[in-house]
């Protein structure tokens, strides 16, 4: 088997780099005041570094070629990308419009992922056998995409929907960087399995939930007690 070129080496040390200051930095965004200047330096360092991540992703996994992986790193960085958008789309509450790029990214985001659902359920071959993987994911990422996209004919009608969708989606993205730490450094330890894939979905999506439903209630509007 030839060596690797210079190319591949360079992009997979930035690969390797980025994928571990994501790591890093996401529970640093996560744990500074919402809104403070900390929480947003970080968490835009955060998602540069989600972006060097798949942009260096896409063409290693296809000059391997191992699609599943180029697909996953599509919905692996709109995650992110989405919920850093969703901060200048607060008006679409209240009549606003999303921009040509956010229609651009959530349609390619839906497509790849559809493609990849599809792959996985009638040719796993393709993805490299990630048939039941490859479906799971699939789906998150149409979920993920489909949602932000009807919120742009859709007038949201929770007036604290872009924190719900900033949240979310940016543990989502940090639920994929756990995945890609899981499945390239377990199986030295623990041996290949398919929930090596799928573990930190199965924590990560209920950690979503929970912590929606806390700020949901915490946002709701208090009811004033009526004195008699």
């Amino acid at each position: 088997m030839s060596a690797d070129p210079v190319w591949m080496k360079a992009l997979l040390v930035v690969h390797i780099g980025c994928g571990f200051g994501s790591f890093l930095l996401a529970p640093v965004a996560l744990s500074t005041a919402k809104g403070g200047k900390q929480h947003m330096r970080w968490g835009m360092v955060y998602l540069w570094c989600m972006g060097g991540v798949a942009v260096t992703a896409l063409p290693m996994a296809l000059y391997r070629p191992v699609l599943f992986l180029a697909m996953v790193a599509v919905f692996s960085f709109y995650a992110a990308f989405s919920g850093y958008r969703v901060l200048k789309l607060k008006d679409l509450a209240r009549g606003g419009s999303a921009k040509p790029v956010d229609w651009i990214a959530g349609l390619l985001t839906f497509c790849s992922s559809l493609l990849l659902a599809l792959l996985g359920a009638f040719d796993p071959k393709a993805i490299q056998g990630f048939g039941i993987v490859a479906i799971v994911f699939g789906l998150i990422g149409m979920r993920l995409a489909s949602v932000q996209l009807l919120s742009f004919v859709r007038k949201p009608k929770e007036k604290m929907f872009w924190w719900y969708t900033h949240l979310g989606n940016f543990i989502g993205s940090y639920i994929a960087a756990w995945t890609a730490f899981s499945v390239v450094t377990l199986p030295r330890l623990l041996g290949n399995h398919v929930w090596l894939w799928l573990w930190p979905t199965a924590v990560g999506v209920p950690a979503i939930v929970l912590t929606t439903a806390y700020y949901k209630r915490k946002f709701a509007p208090r009811v004033k007690a009526v004195v008699a």
